[in-house]
């Protein structure tokens, strides 16, 4: 796999676990075009650190000081998921140079285990949070959620 190809792999892996449910809200971009800063952030040059991801997600969904504890779990899973991606990736890039397509293969295959895994986590503590939520806020993270996800992609094509 080529290192290109494995930091694209990585960005794209990292983004849709990491950055996908940033927020509703359209964020001005330089060049003039509005985008919700989830997908903003998804298609940037621009580098973000979790911090700066869990920052603007808990602004999105207004979290309250009653749910910092299960907002807490959110941001704890968050930033386990990306120290396990950076690392499996600090390692794939040191064997990088003697790969094989059957190796390129067995990367990509554990890059996506490792967002699946990742998913069913953040998923697992985001759950807690949103049954926690009343109804308007669920309505909003709902909008969150569809204005850069999964199923916006889809529709996308």
């Amino acid at each position: 796999m080529s290192k290109f190809r494995l930091i694209t792999v990585a960005s794209f892996v990292g983004a849709a676990l990491l950055v996908n449910p940033l927020a509703a809200q359209t964020a001005k971009m330089p060049d003039g075009s509005t985008k919700p800063p989830a997908a903003a952030a998804a298609t940037s040059n621009k580098s973000e650190t979790v911090e700066e991801r869990i920052s603007t997600l808990k602004a999105s969904l207004k979290i309250t000081p009653d749910q910092e504890a299960k907002w807490g779990a959110v941001a704890d899973t968050m930033r386990q998921n990306a120290g396990m991606m950076d690392k499996l990736i600090t390692d794939k890039r040191a064997k990088m140079s003697k790969m094989s397509a059957v190796d390129d293969l067995k990367v990509y295959q554990e890059l996506a285990e490792a967002h699946l895994d990742g998913l069913k986590r953040l998923t697992s503590a985001f759950k807690s949070l949103y049954d926690s939520m009343p109804e308007p806020q669920k309505a909003n993270a709902d909008t969150v959620f569809e204005n850069f996800g999964p199923a916006k992609a889809a529709k996308q094509g």
